[in-house]
Parts: structure tokens; C-alpha cells; sequence
């Protein structure tokens, strides 16, 4: 279960099939160098993403 309390970069490496969600978001984070230390909590913060819809979308990916 992905939780907003995890690393962006955890979540890809673990779960790679999260990847389109991250795109369909606008959230390049696979690109960004602060995704090795940024929580998904604050990275849907900074881009103004609506944090419980990213979670359902992420963690229907990995079901």
C-alpha cells in the first residue's frame, strides 16, 4: 500500500507500474532529483494535486 508518507523515487523503484499515474498527474518525478528525498505528501502539495485522489489512482495501479 502506497501511503503519503513514502518517497516519491521509493514508489517508482517498487512499483513502476505507478509510473502512468505519475504522468497522468503532471508529476515528472522520475526526472527530478528531489524524488529521492521528497514525501508524496509534499511533492502533491507543491504541484497543487489533490493528495487522496493521487493515492486512490496510485494505489489502484498496484492492485
Amino acid at each position: 500500500m502506497i501511503t503519503k508518507e513514502m518517497i516519491i523515487a521509493d514508489i517508482i523503484s517498487q512499483h513502476p507500474e505507478t509510473l502512468p499515474i505519475f504522468r497522468q498527474y503532471n508529476l515528472d518525478c522520475y526526472e527530478c532529483q528531489i524524488a529521492d528525498l521528497e514525501t508524496l505528501m509534499h511533492g502533491a502539495g507543491v504541484h497543487k494535486i489533490d493528495l487522496d485522489q493521487l493515492l486512490t489512482s496510485l494505489n489502484n495501479a498496484v492492485k
